[in-house]
């Protein structure tokens, strides 16, 4: 729209969205819209340096560009070292670096790949609150925010901290009541923090209400630390509970419903469902079912890989059918008995109608495409 250009307004708000377009490409395998965007997604990444980039090599972020407004450790004036785009940015410069690969680019690669390694390597060293156990927001002054919140799971949302560690400690407070667990769902800040839910109500508040969008991020983070990183504090059981957590809160009067965000306690929608809440798609919903539940992992290759996240012993049965994969159509069904699709017992794996890959218990499964 901007005479060929990102259109400034793209610019404005943090988000992975070099990462979003590589990981379309593990799913499509279409590297030729993949790699046509590698100069606008370099450019842009450089703009960011340019904007947001401190000295001490992390970037800064108003809560309200993060789409995180009116949070406990936020600000809408001073520039924070913020989890988020710091995450998002590490993202990008590993997302942009495989890119210029794919397209032959060797010297962008190795220098987008240096971006990333810096980046991770700070952010372990800088946003790491090793008293509080949790990645935090660095205030203007050096000092933490003091504030745990759901944004501090996102690096693990891109597998940016080292395992073994200690990071994984964070994840302790996930299944916590006084942490971020509440009965319509995860908060975006935790419950003990004397600010929580402080801010008012009904004006964009991320201080500790239910919001889709931080959920999405949550689960995918979860997802990744259950299949790649060594055995922590949580499993398989408290993604499923979450999940379903998420599925039951997206209703209203009985209905399907996707709101902006809900209370906690009520599951009521915040906003209401005629104003500005209603159809708010704030929510990677399909893509928690896909690649989390069901377990389908996206790669560059000619691999198909089912990883479920999906406890034994809940669902006897489920099929995901028509999932366009690598040119391909994917069938991912799981059979208890062997009874239910007369394909046998298991979890079986198809592409194009020919079976790739079968496995008796819920666990990661791979096969080649045809």
């Amino acid at each position: 729209g901007n005479h060929g250009s990102p259109p400034p307004h793209f610019h404005k708000f943090s988000s992975w969205f070099a990462a979003a377009v590589y990981d379309r490409y593990l799913a499509t395998g279409d590297k030729k819209s993949t790699t046509n965007l590698l100069g606008d997604l370099a450019a842009d990444y450089k703009l960011w340096e340019l904007e947001r980039q401190t000295t001490n090599g992390l970037f800064w972020q108003y809560d309200v560009r993060d789409g995180m407004e009116e949070s406990i450790s936020g600000s809408r004036t001073n520039k924070n070292l913020r989890p988020t785009i710091n995450s998002y940015m590490f993202a990008n410069a590993q997302a942009i670096a495989a890119i210029a690969r794919l397209g032959g680019n060797r010297q962008m690669a190795q220098a987008f790949a240096a971006k990333a390694a810096r980046l991770k390597k700070l952010i372990q060293e800088k946003l790491w609150n090793a008293d509080a156990n949790f990645f935090e927001v660095r205030r203007v002054d050096g000092t933490f925010s003091g504030a745990r919140e759901e944004h501090g799971f996102i690096p693990w949302m891109f597998e940016l901290p080292d395992a073994g560690k200690g990071f994984e400690a964070a994840w302790a407070q996930f299944a916590d009541p006084q942490g971020f667990r509440a009965p319509f769902g995860i908060t975006t800040a935790e419950r003990r923090h004397p600010q929580f839910r402080s801010h008012g109500v009904g004006t964009c508040e991320w201080d500790g209400a239910v919001w889709p969008f931080a959920t999405s991020q949550t689960l995918y983070a979860l997802a990744n630390v259950l299949r790649d990183y060594p055995p922590s504090l949580v499993s398989a059981g408290d993604y499923f509970a979450a999940f379903l957590t998420c599925v039951h809160s997206q209703h209203a009067d009985g209905k399907p419903h996707i709101g902006e965000y809900l209370d906690e306690i009520s599951g009521d929608w915040i906003n209401g469902k005629g104003g500005r809440s209603r159809y708010y798609n704030h929510s990677t919903f399909a893509d928690l079912l896909i690649t989390g539940v069901v377990g389908l992992r996206p790669r560059a290759d000619n691999t198909v890989e089912v990883c479920p996240l999906l406890p034994e012993g809940v669902w006897n049965w489920f099929c995901l059918d028509g999932v366009k994969y690598h040119g391909h159509i994917l069938t991912i069904s799981w059979d208890q008995a062997g009874t239910h699709y007369g394909r046998g017992q298991g979890l079986v794996v198809l592409a194009d109608g020919k079976e790739i890959a079968r496995g008796n218990k819920l666990s990661k499964l791979t096969g080649k495409l045809p």
